[in-house]
């Protein structure tokens, strides 16, 4: 026959404290630093490769956009300046397609984030990094 527990569950003996939890801005608000910090990263090796390409305005420019790419991710991690990775010196040309390609889909990414937290200057940052890189790829270029 069935006969009632008469002692208290283990779940609830244990006092368990308050798991915090995080809310939605808060959430977005990491997942934006992410994909504004790997931003930085592929701008970053863009800027390392430019100078052997003989593109030096475009090295410049790369310069200022990742500065204010860090600048962005550091006022959403509070003021923490994001770790900078030094570019490879072995790079090949022949990478800038592909690294552009890349650059595109994360500022995409940080767009889409941005939008959806109603971020303003992450958005025009990200929309900005977005026509940069893709006025960068050839294909996209023509079409």
């Amino acid at each position: 026959m069935y006969e009632p527990i008469r002692t208290k569950s283990v779940h609830t003996m244990a006092a368990a404290p308050e798991i915090p939890h995080r809310s939605r801005e808060e959430e977005l608000d990491i997942r934006l630093a992410g994909h504004l910090t790997a931003l930085l990263t592929v701008t970053d090796e863009l800027r390392a490769l430019a100078p052997r390409t003989g593109a030096g305005a475009a090295g410049a420019e790369l310069a200022v956009a990742a500065d204010r790419i860090a600048g962005q991710v550091a006022r959403l991690c509070g003021g923490r300046s994001p770790l900078r990775a030094e570019p490879t010196a072995g790079g090949a040309p022949s990478r800038i397609p592909a690294l552009h390609h890349r650059a595109r889909t994360l500022a995409g990414n940080a767009l889409v984030v941005a939008t959806s937290r109603g971020n303003t200057a992450a958005m025009t940052l990200a929309a900005e990094r977005l026509e940069a890189h893709s006025a960068s790829l050839p294909d996209l270029a023509s079409a």
